[in-house]
């Protein structure tokens, strides 16, 4: 099994603000675990928690955000205006074990 973490840091009063988007955006997709925000360590940050089976799995589930779906175009409307919210990101990727 494959963790992805999305990590975004938010602009200052931001945090709350998108991890109530990327949850709203994100319903209904099956490979989200949790939404994160801080409660130590740096500030301001968001982390979306997936899962997959393989990071084979991991790359094709890419292939639907390339679609013209109406879940895409539902999602793209709830995540509108969400790279105004946060200043960098990084992703991690683990296996588990």
């Amino acid at each position: 099994m494959i963790i992805v973490h999305d990590i975004f840091v938010c602009k200052p009063g931001n945090a709350s603000k998108l991890g109530k988007k990327f949850k709203e955006g994100m319903q209904g997709n099956s490979e989200l675990v949790n939404i994160l925000t801080d409660m130590t360590g740096p500030f301001n940050r968001v982390i979306m928690v997936t899962k997959y089976d393989s990071l084979t799995a991991y790359e094709q589930s890419w292939e639907k955000y390339k679609e013209n779906s109406e879940a895409m175009k539902k999602m793209a409307a709830a995540m509108e205006g969400y790279h105004d919210m946060y200043l960098t990101g990084s992703r991690e990727i683990f296996q588990v074990w």
